[in-house]
């Protein structure tokens, strides 16, 4: 199966399972009260995302809750959500708090 989007044209997808998604990332840093949060932005190469391009808040192995994480049909759009969703909030708001 080709890449969903024809990058890599003639690239087949033999190598991965048909749940698999393989996604390329655009990382961006949200500089916010002086601590650093990263927003990668994945574009769905093969698979099946909640859109084209998947906008997720995150501290490298601490994903944001799913209600941060921004959707569009580009990158712009994506990451335009995404900030929308987290604008005035505290970087320690967006993740999950660990168990008690």
């Amino acid at each position: 199966m080709p890449f969903n989007n024809g990058v890599m044209k003639g690239t087949t997808m033999e190598h991965l399972n048909e749940s698999d998604i393989l996604t390329r990332v655009t990382r961006y840093n949200l500089i916010r009260s002086a601590r650093l949060v990263y927003i990668d932005v994945h574009e769905a190469l093969y698979g099946t995302l909640a859109d084209r391009f998947v906008a997720v808040p995150n501290l490298v192995n601490i994903v944001a809750k799913q209600e941060f994480q921004g959707t569009g049909d580009t990158e712009a759009a994506a990451l335009d959500d995404c900030l929308a969703k987290i604008k005035n909030l505290n970087i320690e708001d967006l993740f999950p708090e660990k168990p008690a």
